[in-house]
């Protein structure tokens, strides 16, 4: 039997920058809660984060860049902007060094789990911070804990590793960490960069060298809604899934692709969340023993989006059936008076609300010829 395991402790939330910054570790306290409410989730399955060593964070990280996030952290800041420090989207803050190793900590942790136990899942939410260069901080991430994490499995596993990005900003501090490695498949579906940082992944991103074909980008059409997203989503997934055929998957869950979230242009409903994870469960069972380590990402709208997606998220990683996608009232009870926003009363979107793309099918068909470019390597990997 397959035991899933969540990485979470309250330190988990000191990884934070100012109170009006766009990312607020806040939601991964909603989260939890949410999923308590629901009953599915008992407290042996919750583990606590590690720190990583700063050994662990020099497999991808250059030395001098974590001194300076070290020095940084403790009021000593010095030149940070050529490292992407003390900027509008990545300030400085205290204690960062340790709030953002114990991140990296969780995902190694979650990685220990998946590969010393012939049957476990684990699901790191704080963790998916994959715009983090090997040295300089971005988009809001200061240790990118995915590329560590890799960089660990290939270390101390050999393993053949499928990272599966579906945050709405391209995964890029990963794709670039392993551009040249033919035994790191980086595969990232998100909004065409043409309007959105970090502004790259198009599909002409194929990798380098021995690496070539092992960098895979669907860049889709801005307003991008369900049925298109995952067309894409299944199609790609599955023939490069099974083209590879990994030791381990790892996935990236930002859930800024719903039509809510403030920062993004995409415009998804809670569907996308509750068939993502079924597709990357199925493939780590089918093709690798089921060997599935999963990290959060963005998602900015931390109220009525992120707990709903993370929830789904956990329900099918655990293999727990909803009998009920009603939100218990506690939760609502307990959250709305801090919420800006009414909180929605169910899992999933009522039809009703969401959004009419006027241009759907102009956008559908331009994110197939997309795909069509994206696979058009793919014989690379067979």
């Amino acid at each position: 039997m397959i035991v899933t395991y969540f990485v979470y402790s309250p330190e988990l939330l000191q990884y934070s920058f100012h109170r009006e910054h766009p990312f607020n570790q806040k939601r991964l306290e909603l989260t939890l809660d949410l999923i308590k409410n629901l009953n599915l989730i008992s407290p042996s399955q919750i583990i606590a984060p590690r720190y990583a060593t700063d050994e662990e964070l020099l497999l991808f990280h250059e030395p001098q860049y974590v001194k300076t996030v070290q020095n940084a952290s403790h009021n000593n800041n010095g030149s940070l902007a050529s490292f992407g420090l003390g900027t509008e989207d990545t300030p400085a803050f205290q204690n960062m060094h340790e709030a953002a190793s114990l991140i990296v900590g969780g995902t190694l942790r979650a990685a220990e789990i998946v590969m010393n136990n012939q049957d476990a899942h684990a699901v790191n939410l704080s963790g998916g911070l994959h715009h983090a260069f090997s040295g300089r901080a971005s988009g809001f991430c200061v240790y990118n804990d995915c590329a560590v994490a890799i960089h660990y499995l290939r270390k101390e596993y050999d393993a053949r590793v499928l990272y599966i990005d579906t945050d709405a900003h391209h995964g890029d501090g990963v794709q670039w960490a392993f551009y040249d490695d033919p035994n790191v498949l980086t595969l990232s579906i998100h909004e065409t960069g043409k309007y959105l940082f970090p502004g790259t992944g198009d599909y002409t991103e194929r990798g380098d060298g021995q690496g070539f074909g092992f960098s895979m980008n669907v860049p889709l059409q801005a307003y991008t809604e369900d049925d298109s997203f995952l067309e894409v989503y299944h199609t790609v997934t599955t023939k490069v899934a099974r083209g590879f055929k990994p030791d381990v998957i790892i996935t990236q869950n930002g859930c800024d692709s719903h039509h809510f979230d403030p920062l993004t242009h995409l415009s998804c409903s809670m569907q996308i969340y509750r068939e993502i994870p079924r597709l990357a469960h199925q493939l780590a069972h089918e093709l690798c023993e089921g060997r599935l380590i999963a990290t959060g990402g963005g998602g900015y709208d931390i109220w009525r989006v992120v707990p709903r997606a993370w929830t789904w998220l956990w329900t099918e990683l655990s293999d727990r059936k909803l009998e009920n996608i009603v939100i218990p009232q506690d939760w609502i009870a307990r959250w709305q008076p801090e919420s800006p926003l009414p909180l929605p009363k169910s899992l999933l979107d009522p039809l009703e609300e969401l959004p009419l793309m006027p241009r759907r099918e102009e956008i559908t068909n331009k994110n197939r010829l997309t795909m069509e470019k994206t696979l058009l390597y793919y014989p690379k990997l067979v």
